[in-house]
């Protein structure tokens, strides 16, 4: 049977389920847009919002005026109540574990509640290294509140089990006219409630925790409650002065969207290397950021959506969105799968030009390598419009260009290398390429080439080795001195010099990096012959000796198993070298060119020839003369003249 009391009981409790509700009012040009724009307001799914239509919408041919949906939107009790739940035990765990972390010390203490039914006593146990409250300080408390009826054995009890609960001890003459009294007031736009209260008189009663809860929630205080406060406010009132009892809810802006670069984005930043013995390389300044084909440059962290916030009476405060950035793709970049990553599309520098991420296949260098710009490793082209300095390296994974001159420098690229003035190497220069290497001139240096040596003017007292041809075609295209080797062709208008100062040897017609590697195998597979010799001389002479005497000291007998351990060693060796000597040999000997040394001019007395594996000295001077192998013999031939090799240019060049 459903009574009157029923009924006011069902009003009383969906009043204060309205009164905790929080809600928004928002308006659309669609219902679906307005519950959309209150979930993204409540910060809630829309499946977990309940609303109410203040305002229906009217549109379309026949609408008179076009209306927008009007409603009021709050979140599904249910949901509320599961997720408040869930967050009380998550609270619940946080403070136990904030518990076991730190335990501050604190002092048992006991406290005097007087309620209408009578008088209570609660005695809290000491917290940390704190002191336990004792008998004699909670009958000082019950005295100071006029209370003396209280048993001194209940007391004694009650301090004995500490138990931090409000247990009644004694009855109270009540008097609700005398009872504390409250008001609550509301400041800062309605972020703070505070509590004033008066002290009861004679026989009035204490304001409890659960009383004064009640009291805020029914004049607007619904959230940012402060229970901890409150309870502590029973224990210990404060009369007559603004107590803290709610604080809202700030709303926090979310954070704008943010990049993250993998490299250094301020250029003038120097990096100085230390070498191995604590000393700083001022030539590795590592002013060039290289990065390969695919390596992640930036990564993208999406701004962040705002926390709303909440006043003291429920109403909801709107927080700002992160504002979302571009992503900078520049040149040579793309975006990777995940679309938050920046990544390049190919080898070189890494820069941020235009606010934008590029990536440089070119590396131009304006002036010379110096102690300004360092040592240059790059994934790419380097350019340098002036010279490099002695005592400095350029080395790339594609071409090296050179405006000006290269001085005792090591220069060593993938791609082709162009000296635009020449190489002056002072005795200590290297340079090698992956394909062909022009020049004006060389001079003094360590030179090797995957396919071409191409110079102007002229070769003096160097090393060269191509694997392909050697030529010089110049007014002065002299080779002078040194020792130059190719697979097919070496070319100029002069050989040698006058007098044969300066021993010049030019060998033809086999790999020069097959030839060297032989030469080295061959002295390899020599030593350790040698010394297998030795091995098995001592092996025998230890083994004979054994035989001998039925038995050897442990020294001996230690040296004998070393030299038989040897000996195997060096045996392996020796199969392994010899096959791969043969596997040079062949290919040597297979090789179709037959190979030339040509001069155009001259050729002085003094020089050397190597064909294959003949030799022939120049032992008077000659005019315009091919040399070539025949029938075990170099020919001295008439002068052929350059095939359209000597038109070769490098990549991205003309021949004008």
């Amino acid at each position: 049977m459903v009574t009157l009391d029923t009924i006011r009981e069902m009003m009383a409790q969906r009043l204060e389920e309205d009164k905790s509700r929080v809600f928004v009012e928002v308006t659309g040009n669609t219902l679906d847009q307005a519950l959309e724009d209150a979930s993204i307001q409540l910060g809630i799914p829309v499946r977990d919002i309940d609303y109410e239509i203040l305002q229906r919408g009217a549109t379309g041919f026949f609408a008179l005026k076009k209306k927008n949906w009007f409603i009021r939107a709050y979140e599904m009790h249910k949901k509320r109540l599961e997720k408040e739940e869930a967050k009380a035990a998550e609270n619940e765990n946080l403070d136990d574990l904030e518990h076991i972390k730190a335990v501050p010390d604190k002092n048992g203490c006991a406290y005097v509640f007087c309620a209408p039914d009578g008088v209570y006593l609660k005695v809290a146990p000491p917290v940390g290294a704190g002191t336990p409250a004792t008998a004699r300080e909670a009958t000082e408390k019950l005295r100071e509140r006029g209370i003396q009826t209280v048993p001194e054995d209940l007391i004694k009890q009650l301090v004995k089990q500490s138990a931090g609960e409000y247990v009644k001890v004694a009855p109270y003459r009540h008097s609700p006219a005398n009872d504390a009294m409250m008001v609550v007031d509301i400041t800062d736009g309605d972020m703070k409630a505070w509590l004033y209260a008066t002290p009861p008189g004679p026989g009035g009663a204490d304001l409890s925790a659960d009383m004064i809860i009640a009291f805020l929630k029914n004049n607007r205080v619904v959230a940012g409650i402060d229970e901890q406060r409150i309870r502590d406010f029973q224990d210990n009132p404060i009369y007559k002065q603004n107590y803290l009892v709610a604080e809202g809810i700030k709303p926090q802006d979310g954070s704008d969207a943010t990049i993250v670069y993998n490299f250094e984005t301020d250029r003038s930043k120097i990096r100085l290397k230390e070498t191995a013995s604590g000393k700083v390389d001022f030539k590795e300044l590592n002013l060039v950021q290289n990065v390969v084909e695919g390596q992640p440059l930036a990564q993208k962290v999406l701004a962040q959506r705002g926390k709303g916030g909440k006043t003291v009476t429920g109403k909801w405060l709107e927080a700002k969105n992160g504002k979302d950035v571009p992503l900078p793709l520049g040149k040579n970049t793309r975006l990777a799968e995940d679309g938050l990553t920046i990544v390049a599309e190919t080898n070189g520098q890494v820069l941020i030009i235009n606010n934008k991420i590029n990536v440089e296949p070119i590396l131009n260098i304006e002036g010379d390598v110096s102690l300004k710009t360092g040592n240059i490793m790059f994934l790419g082209t380097v350019f340098i419009s002036g010279n490099v300095e002695d005592g400095f390296s350029v080395k790339a994974s594609g071409n090296i260009e050179v405006k000006g001159s290269v001085g005792k420098a090591d220069l060593d690229a993938e791609g082709d290398i162009v000296v635009g003035q020449g190489i002056a190497g002072k005795n200590e220069g290297f340079v090698r390429s992956g394909k062909s290497i022009w020049a004006k001139f060389i001079e003094n240096c360590h030179v090797e080439a995957g396919e071409f040596v191409i110079v102007s003017d002229g070769i003096i007292n160097c090393q060269v080795s191509a694997n392909r041809k050697i030529l010089c075609q110049g007014k002065r295209a002299a080779i002078i001195g040194g020792y130059l080797s190719a697979a097919e062709e070496i070319h100029a208008k002069t050989l040698g010099s006058f007098g044969g100062a300066s021993e010049t040897v030019l060998s033809v017609g086999f790999d020069p990096k097959s030839k060297e590697r032989l030469d080295a195998l061959n002295s390899v597979y020599q030593a350790a012959e040698k010394e297998l010799d030795d091995v098995q001389l001592n092996f025998n002479t230890l083994v004979a000796m054994k035989k001998q005497k039925k038995e050897l000291s442990e020294d001996k007998e230690a040296a004998l198993k070393k030299l038989g351990e040897r000996q195997y060693v060096l045996q392996t060796q020796l199969e392994e070298t010899a096959i791969e000597i043969k596997q040079i040999q062949d290919y040597l000997n297979a090789l179709k060119n037959r190979g030339k040394v040509s001069a155009s001019v001259k050729v002085f007395a003094g020089v050397k020839i190597v064909v294959r594996d003949v030799t022939e000295d120049v032992r008077s001077d000659c005019k315009a003369t091919t040399f070539y192998l025949e029938n075990g013999l170099i020919r001295y031939g008439k002068y052929q003249g350059p095939d359209d090799d000597m038109k070769r240019v490098p990549n991205g060049y003309t021949a004008d």
